[in-house]
């Protein structure tokens, strides 16, 4: 067990409190939870238990942007109906909301990204506090939104989660163990600089799991797809910085798990995680000699998996360094100037208001036995 702190404030689970979800005394009433869905976790057992668990707090709202194939919508809808929630359902890819989009000037491609800002606008007008998270996490526990909470109520502006990525004897976490991780530090022997050291402070920045005041959420500019974790961090380095920012321990956590190659594997993520990532950082002063990175990544990342092999055999679990050196190889390949800024504007910028969002998604709601459209 370690107590390390890093240059952020680093909040640890120490373990035998059974009572923390109470003692935490976090701030559920003023909370808004958003839930990001595909329609491939329709019915899922673990969005479901996500659900469930969400039902055992008292919050303001929970917020669920789904992206589906207007077949799947109403059964989506309908399942949803079935949990006891305080719930508002965003349809991210209606008719409505992409001509709203079209007319408004704004980015209109599908994506994680966009989901999540589609409900942050709506979750900042509806609660004091928003919590993100996943809906894939098995084994997830409500006490999570809650301690996402307890930084919040202490004064932070932002807190991040982060877990132990260790399933079925294996080492997950790909995405940032052998892209982020090894990326930041080729990076930081090159770049004395306040936003690589911020960057470098998250134990996995690449959770999907944070928790912001509905002041800094109205300020986030995620792009639309698979980078919103990076570009959150660097919005919340503007606007938080190191003093107002927090990590706390999740415990561990088993999600679904992609392959690695392919645009909709790993390695296409891998091109949107980096750009977004030199974007945060190009923004912030930093001017990466992009001729020689791709080799000085390559090299950190040969040498971190050397480190995750010993790690991996002092525990007992399987590892195949070849298998994760091809993926430093296939990675490398995603390290070039980010391109064109796709990321969409800050809520108190928006063109668009919370509530045209709300009408354009048809939002459909549960309070106590009731529903409406």
């Amino acid at each position: 067990m370690e107590y390390t702190q890093e240059r952020i404030a680093t909040l640890h689970d120490f373990g035998g409190d059974p009572g923390r979800l109470d003692r935490l005394a976090a701030p559920l009433r003023e909370t808004a939870v958003v839930v990001p869905m595909t329609a491939r976790e329709h019915d899922s057992p673990a969005a479901a238990g996500v659900l469930a668990e969400l039902e055992r707090l008292d919050v303001a709202a929970v917020v669920v942007p789904v992206r589906a194939a207007p077949d799947r919508i109403g059964p989506v809808r309908e399942w949803l109906a079935s949990f006891d929630l305080p719930l508002s359902v965003l349809w991210c890819n209606a008719p409505a909301v992409e001509a709203r989009f079209r007319e408004a000037g704004l980015p209109n491609g599908a994506g994680k990204g966009r989901d999540v800002w589609l409900a942050l606008g709506p979750a900042a007008d509806a609660a004091e506090y928003v919590v993100v998270h996943d809906a894939d996490a098995k084994g997830y526990e409500a006490e999570a939104v809650a301690r996402l909470l307890a930084p919040l109520a202490a004064g932070y502006a932002f807190s991040k989660g982060y877990y132990a990525r260790v399933e079925d004897g294996r080492l997950y976490g790909r995405l940032f163990r052998l892209l982020y991780a090894p990326l930041l530090e080729a990076l930081a022997d090159a770049h004395d600089a306040p936003v690589v050291d911020y960057l470098g402070a998250f134990r996995y920045a690449l959770a999907g799991e944070f928790g912001v005041t509905a002041p800094l959420a109205r300020r986030l500019r995620p792009p639309p797809a698979w980078g919103i974790e990076v570009g959150t961090l660097g919005d919340a380095f503007d606007h938080a910085g190191f003093e107002g920012t927090a990590q706390v321990d999740l415990g561990r956590h088993e999600h679904d798990h992609r392959a690695v190659a392919g645009e909709s594997g790993l390695e296409g993520m891998s091109r949107e995680v980096a750009a977004e990532l030199l974007r945060v950082l190009e923004e912030r002063g930093v001017a990466p000699d992009y001729g020689t990175l791709p080799d000085r990544y390559r090299g950190a990342g040969e040498a971190l998996v050397d480190r995750y092999a010993a790690d991996a055999a002092f525990n007992g679990l399987a590892y195949d360094p070849a298998g994760e050196r091809e993926q430093v190889a296939r990675y490398a390949a995603s390290i070039r100037p980010p391109g064109e800024d796709s990321r969409l504007p800050r809520w108190v910028d928006a063109p668009v208001a919370p509530g045209e969002v709300l009408d354009a998604a048809r939002p459909w709601r549960r309070a106590g036995t009731g529903a409406q459209d």
